[in-house]
């Protein structure tokens, strides 16, 4: 594998991390904001944003830049993250209705 290869791998991987974390601080900042995780809006905007990477991912494997394992890391991670961000909210959500209810 050449040097060129090898560079153009480590920006696909970056790219797509990258693009992960911007995702995950979208999220964060949409529930800092109290926008419900249960917001159509917000599941759209999560769901589209997850679609996209997907996709980013699989072009990046199919041209072999990626491993398929290293893609479903990635996701894998990612879709982690965002289930104890909403698993986070939730549990403020009903401590702030128990103290005002």
């Amino acid at each position: 594998m050449s040097d060129k290869e090898n560079t153009l791998r480590e920006k696909a991987l970056n790219l797509l991390l990258e693009d992960a974390v911007k995702i995950r601080q979208l999220i964060e900042v949409q529930l800092d904001h109290l926008t419900a995780p249960q917001c159509p809006v917000f599941e759209e905007v999560l769901d589209t944003q997850l679609f996209g990477l997907s996709k980013e991912i699989d072009f990046a494997v199919r041209v072999g830049l990626i491993n398929r394992d290293v893609g479903r890391q990635i996701m894998n991670k990612l879709e982690v993250e965002i289930s104890k961000f909403q698993e986070h909210y939730e549990r403020q959500r009903q401590l702030f209705e128990t103290k005002s209810g």
